[in-house]
């Protein structure tokens, strides 16, 4: 069944974003983590499924995904809940720690924070889950899963959930963005779709060998982890620069490769997964509460993405021409993508 990808994608996204590393108080209570998802699915499911409808249904690739993914970080960070400007969001006591030392006082944000925001709501929160729903249906990976009013659905859930939080929070936290700022924030947003929009889509163009699957999140895993833990100046966010992009271009080069197939996308969007799993056991979430309880809701959900990815990981075998169509019963393995 088609909704039932849109409905993992939908799970899978808040939890990657808002769930997994475990710096919120709602940690301490796993009743609230389930009850959060009736705001947090849409807030994050909705429009992650409308990023990738989008792209696959205009026959685009992950070039597409990864700047509609940065722009709907953007608006969430920006114009939603605009921590990006706020200098005191939530009274989280280490947010100047974060904010002041790469302060840029014309523009009313920190660079640092732009990087962890934008980049993390991109990768963690929308590219990363799509990768893995659509490994776990590798037959209809790059088709669309929803007609035309089932993408209705999906904004208006969005919508809906947007608004809640933006007011939520101009009454809990008594800030709202300057004018200068959120049109500079919409200009951006508008800037990266158009891009998204127009970007070819790349074929493979040589056939050359890629790494295997476990070396490739071997890898990503070690990148996204030294850039998760760059100090917060102006030296961390050069790393954080230099590592993003050291990883971009080795998947960039790898993905050239008619052997680079589904198993390897897969492969780098559980580094950020595992990466924050791990974090969330380092991490003192907000607020008070017995530490028992925290451990023990990082100890299950980090199982739970163990065990989603190995699925994965085994739902990615099945081969798939170009395009996402069933191979026919009597058509041959591709010469070079056996497994590996």
């Amino acid at each position: 069944m088609r909704v039932l990808p849109v409905l993992g994608l939908m799970i899978l996204a808040p939890v990657s974003a808002e769930y997994l590393l475990g710096y919120d108080d709602l940690i301490r209570d796993p009743a609230s983590l389930v009850w959060g998802l009736w705001i947090f699915a849409p807030l994050y499911g909705a429009p992650a499924v409308i990023i990738r409808e989008m792209a696959r249904r205009r026959g685009q690739g992950w070039p597409t995904i990864l700047l509609l993914s940065a722009a709907a970080g953007l608006i969430q960070a920006g114009l939603i809940d605009q921590s990006l400007f706020n200098p005191d969001y939530r009274g989280i006591p280490y947010w100047a720690t974060l904010r002041e030392p790469t302060y840029l006082p014309g523009l009313g944000f920190s660079a640092y924070m732009l990087i962890i925001f934008v980049g993390g709501h991109m990768i963690q929160s929308f590219a990363a889950p799509i990768a893995i729903v659509e490994s776990l249906v590798p037959r209809r990976a790059t088709r669309p899963w929803l007609g035309t009013g089932g993408l209705v659905v999906m904004a208006v859930l969005y919508l809906a959930a947007a608004a809640f939080i933006l007011a939520d929070q101009a009454t809990t936290e008594q800030f709202v963005a300057a004018p200068g700022q959120l049109m500079g924030a919409a200009i951006a947003v508008l800037a990266l779709v158009g891009a998204a929009l127009v970007v070819p889509r790349r074929q493979p163009q040589h056939d050359r060998s890629v790494p295997r699957p476990l070396l490739v999140v071997a890898a990503a895993v070690v990148l996204l982890a030294v850039y998760g833990s760059m100090p917060t100046t102006w030296l961390g966010v050069a790393g954080q620069l230099v590592l993003l992009g050291t990883l971009g271009t080795l998947v960039w080069r790898w993905s050239r490769s008619t052997q680079w197939d589904l198993r390897h996308v897969l492969a780098v969007a559980a580094a950020p997964l595992l990466v924050n799993a791990a974090m969330a056991f380092t991490i003192e979430p907000l607020g008070s509460g017995p530490a028992l309880t925290r451990y023990a809701t990082n100890a299950v959900l980090a199982f739970g993405v163990v065990v989603l990815l190995s699925f994965a990981a085994h739902r990615a075998r099945i081969k798939t021409p170009p395009g996402g169509a069933p191979p026919r019963p009597d058509q041959p393995a591709q010469p070079g993508r056996g497994r590996r």
